[in-house]
């Protein structure tokens, strides 16, 4: 495994400046977003899909600073009512694959995305009760949806050879380990999760035990290195559903934050260490968005845990147990 980051912290300065900084403290992989919510400051489609000169500027710059990139980053909501917008997202996802393959890097990570309820709605409708019964039947409706998509970006993806990381998240159909499984199931082996722990440690779930469940499965394709911290006297009051602005700490049952902040350096061994247990060898990929700290704090803050966590050598012989 290597300690790896995701740009968008760094996007208010050019690409080499960004590599140069993270070469600095230790940082040996980048995940680059070219789209959606994650944004494209060092990455487009627009300027980089089928332009080899732009693409060789950028795999020049990584391997300068001898890094690799692990993944391209598309967060958005290709399953979106509004059609329009889920045209808009749907382009961004298919050239995000196609721009991996161009640059021979072996991931993209994304969202499931979510629809509405009902082929005549207009927001997206996250469901997470079966009662009244027409959630459930809104539910089903959303995953016939996601089953048809899904399906065909697989056999884009198996096309050109990389794989899909959806990073489970609440208000998105996918949001934690069964459910990733599902549809994974339903489309194909190239569909599989970046897992994000930071989504899964405020709903409650084991991080290690879902490491356990999807890697049994092979069915982790990246991962963020992500914390969350619960504050117990906000979320014994109104529990961890909440609504509170990101940026109103004091009130919020739960804030992500950077990795040792949320949980300690032991724990984060074990998630490295399990990981390891399921053949995970990949990035350890940092996603800043601790608002008590600045981008770059965090970052180093984050590389430093990671760095003591992280095996730089494979395993040896099991002398003793001969």
């Amino acid at each position: 495994m290597k300690v790896g980051v995701l740009t968008a912290p760094l996007d208010d300065q050019p690409l080499d400046e960004a590599l140069e900084y993270l070469a600095g403290i230790g940082v040996q992989t980048v995940e680059l977003g070219c789209g959606g919510f994650t944004g494209d400051g060092h990455l487009s489609t627009d300027t980089h899909l089928d332009d080899e000169d732009a693409q060789a500027e950028v795999l020049e710059a990584v391997e300068k600073y001898d890094m690799e990139i692990s993944a391209l980053a598309t967060h958005n909501n290709p399953l979106h009512p509004d059609d329009e917008r889920a045209e808009e997202d749907d382009q961004q996802l298919r050239d995000a694959i196609k721009l991996a393959s161009q640059l021979g890097v072996d991931a993209i990570t994304c969202f499931s995305g979510l629809p509405g309820g009902s082929p005549n709605d207009e927001t997206p409708n996250w469901i997470t009760a079966p009662w009244p019964s027409e959630h459930l039947e809104a539910l089903e409706y959303q995953w016939e949806v996601a089953i048809d998509y899904w399906s065909e970006i697989n056999d884009l993806a198996d096309e050109h050879d990389v794989d899909i990381g959806i990073e489970m998240h609440p208000n998105m159909l996918v949001y934690e380990p069964q459910g990733m499984l599902k549809l994974r199931e339903e489309t194909g082996e190239r569909v599989g999760a970046n897992f994000d722990p930071s989504h899964l440690y405020w709903q409650g779930i084991d991080v290690t035990e879902a490491i356990r469940l999807l890697g049994e499965e092979d069915a982790i394709h990246h991962f963020h290195a992500k914390d969350t911290k619960v504050y117990d006297a906000n979320a014994r009051e109104k529990g961890v559903l909440d609504t509170t602005p990101y940026t109103d700490e004091p009130d919020r049952s739960w804030l992500f934050r950077s990795i040792g902040y949320g949980h300690d350096e032991s724990h984060w061994k074990d998630v490295v260490s399990t990981l390891r247990m399921v053949d995970y060898d990949g990035a350890l990929s940092i996603e800043h968005e601790d608002s008590l700290t600045s981008g770059r704090e965090g970052l180093e803050k984050a590389v430093d845990v990671l760095s003591r966590a992280v095996f730089e050598t494979t395993p040896g012989e099991a002398y003793w147990a001969e």
